[in-house]
């Protein structure tokens, strides 16, 4: 029998994902036991993508907004599911939904609780029952915009379970529990408390209700635990909470109190949203001259390959657009291998020696580096995963999916799948990762890889960006004020950016449909991802 608090409320149902444009997905860390444990924390803690994740940095790369973290509190069976179910379904297409549960939260206990828990002798309604500094740890990390780990509770076992699920890249964050309001460090990093309010008696009808039909309870056995521990830390500790909401919701017949909710927070994302890509595609009509770097590869501190006879026809091949997509396929891998053979200097390596075949001793160097791996932005970056992966053997690549809106041309975050290595702290601070695209014109999609692997704690020097070609009067210039110590090792430089329009797409300035607005790096090698898949 589960006599958890939070496992009283109605499971996250499928439901929910098919509200968010037809486009919501789950996002789960691969060490997960599979989702058809349904006592394992069910869908309670859930990344929605609808939309995709905007910048959240300004163009000197530092973070300027957090996320926007609604509480969801109430008594047990009062609607708290329910609400945040329906705040999500109201807001639509916004960018990242993280649902985080209180569940999640519950201490370890020891072999003597974990034996009371099963003889439903155990308060888990009361506030000592959750760790709640590791929860309010949790909270502050994913409203900073960094990556966290939480705990993985088993309702069966009454225990915490050893591995942790990832959860990164939120824009919006909704807790709910009973106990969401009542610890002072949580709820200073609320940015809207929400309360449910329901009659005690409606409360006890639902629970009776639920528990008989859904999970084969006694009627006695419900009201025993209720007048044990329900009703005592609703009392207690829960309804006193209350005072701390900023808005109190009805427990039935709430659409107005939800409607007021989801348009504060579309307000309030509106707000934070930050646009600079154009920027980035021609720095030199927006910034002042002393903030852009003159356009040369000496200032902008590039490692470009040297400019051999062979790489100059590798280039030529690529560039033409008479060549076969078996050549440029076959070229492009050629390519992506020099690339990382060249990138490999700029790890750490320290002296070894070795004895030969002969019985001689040799000296020589190897890797001085704990972890290293690559890192695809998609889709071009793909491009160069096959001649990466013949340098660097048996070393996990994960890749991130960044596409242009298709109104404002900003890039906009969709995916993240990075090493288990990258998604641990301890372990990402003394991480080195290859970056891995096949241009840097206006460096969007590169500023937000980069951002992306420096909240999750990989340290600026250790990231080697490699590409094909760079746009000299690009947005490269900004990317690298703004990250200085990340080395871009690339094959040529290109001189110029073009601005053009994407056919068939009507946007403001274009009513026309022209198309939406586009930056080509000229002489550049065209759609390098189209090129190379299709």
């Amino acid at each position: 029998m589960l006599n958890s608090c939070d496992d009283r409320e109605s499971v996250m149902d499928d439901d929910l994902l098919s509200t968010q444009a037809g486009t919501s997905q789950t996002a789960a860390s691969p060490q997960l036991r599979p989702n058809n444990d349904l006592s394992i924390q069910p869908k309670k803690n859930t990344i929605l993508v609808s939309h995709g994740r905007p910048p959240w940095y300004s163009e000197d790369g530092t973070r300027i907004s957090d996320a926007f973290v609604v509480a969801v509190a109430g008594g047990s069976a009062s609607g708290k599911t329910h609400v945040a179910r329906q705040i999500v379904r109201s807001l639509g297409s916004i960018p990242t939904v993280i649902i985080l549960s209180q569940d999640s939260f519950y201490r370890r206990k020891s072999p003597e609780e974990v034996e009371l828990a099963h003889k439903n002798l155990v308060d888990f309604d009361h506030p000592d029952a959750i760790d709640m500094p590791l929860f309010a740890s949790c909270l502050a990390d994913l409203k900073a915009g960094k990556q966290t780990n939480i705990p993985v509770y088993s309702f069966a076992e009454h225990q915490r379970l050893d591995e942790t699920k990832y959860l990164y890249g939120a824009s919006v964050i909704i807790t709910e529990g009973i106990l969401a309001l009542h610890d002072p460090a949580l709820r200073q990093l609320y940015d809207l408390k929400v309360f449910v309010q329901c009659d005690s008696d409606l409360m006890l009808a639902r629970r009776i209700q639920r528990d008989t039909k859904e999970r084969g309870r006694s009627v006695d056995g419900i009201l025993d635990q209720y007048l044990r521990y329900v009703k005592p830390a609703y009392d207690n500790f829960v309804r006193p909470s209350a005072s701390h909401a900023d808005i109190i919701v009805p427990g039935s017949n709430n659409h107005v109190a939800i409607d007021l909710i989801c348009t504060h927070i579309r307000r309030q994302l509106a707000e934070r949203s930050n646009r600079f890509r154009q920027k980035m595609a021609i720095p030199h009509q927006y910034l002042s001259p002393g903030d852009v770097t003159p356009p040369d590869v000496e200032n902008l501190d590039l490692i470009v390959l040297p400019q051999s006879r062979q790489l100059k026809g590798i280039f030529t091949i690529l560039r033409s657009k008479s060549s076969s997509r078996q050549d440029f396929i076959f070229f492009m891998d050629r390519l992506s291998t020099l690339l990382t053979e060249y990138a490999l200097q700029q790890l750490p390596h320290r002296p070894k020696t070795v004895m030969t075949l002969t019985e001689v001793e040799s000296h020589g160097q190897e890797l001085d580096a704990e972890y290293v791996c690559g890192i695809s932005i998609l889709r071009s970056g793909g491009a160069l995963e096959r001649g990466f992966r013949r340098v660097m053997n048996n070393i996990p690549v994960g890749s991130l999916l960044v596409q242009s809106d298709g109104k404002t041309g900003e890039p906009l975050l969709f995916q993240v799948m990075l090493p288990v290595g990258i998604r641990e702290r301890h372990t990402a601070e003394k991480a080195w990762v290859f970056l891995l695209d096949a241009q840097i014109g206006t460096g969007a999609a590169a500023f937000m890889a980069i951002r992306v692997l420096l909240d999750h704690g990989v340290r600026q020097d250790h990231i080697v960006f490699i590409t094909c070609l760079v746009a000299r009067s690009g947005g490269v210039s900004v990317l690298r004020r703004a990250f200085p110590a990340v080395r871009i090792v690339c094959g040529e430089v290109d001189d110029h950016m073009r601005e053009g329009w994407l056919e068939g797409f009507k946007a403001e300035g274009n009513p026309e449909g022209d198309g939406r607005m586009v930056w080509v790096m000229q002489p550049g090698m065209g759609q390098i991802g189209d090129r190379y898949y299709l």
